[in-house]
């Protein structure tokens, strides 16, 4: 089972938050979020609460019984590029500079692998027990 959490316009480069989303893809999300705490890099931060955020859907979706909060993933961690804030600044000579505030989107998908893993071990022996006996080989004797 997979969940899903979004974050939407954060105020800071894609390009910036990518470098920090690739430490924790395919990380547990206890190690995600603590190596998030002592990453000195300001995307961290909504980084952190998004993976967070994620794993509470997922709790919330599931509930506690089926699903513990130890076994749960980071799958992806997408980031798209948001709307671009156009400002100018004054040069000389009567000039204006253009200066591109870029703000982007960060979605972030966990699973519980172990429970998928789990699932396709019983479909597996499903399949196996649903299986015709083949028929016994002949075996020439000496």
């Amino acid at each position: 089972m997979e969940s899903v959490a979004r974050a939407k316009y954060l105020r800071m480069s894609p390009r910036k938050l990518r470098r920090v989303a690739e430490l924790v893809k395919g990380k547990m999300v206890h190690e995600a979020v603590d190596l998030l705490r002592y990453v000195p890099k300001r995307a961290s931060v909504p980084l952190s609460k998004t993976i967070k955020s994620a794993a509470a859907n997922m709790i919330a979706q599931e509930g506690t019984t089926r699903v513990k909060a130890e076994e749960l993933r980071v799958t992806s961690v997408i980031i798209d590029g948001g709307p671009i804030l156009k400002r100018f600044r004054a040069v000389g000579m009567g000039r204006a500079f253009r200066i591109r505030k870029r703000t982007c989107h960060l979605a972030v998908k966990v699973s519980d692998e172990g429970r998928a893993e789990r699932r396709l071990e019983k479909e597996q022996a499903k399949r196996t027990r649903k299986r015709k006996p083949t028929k016994p080989s002949v075996v020439e004797e000496e």
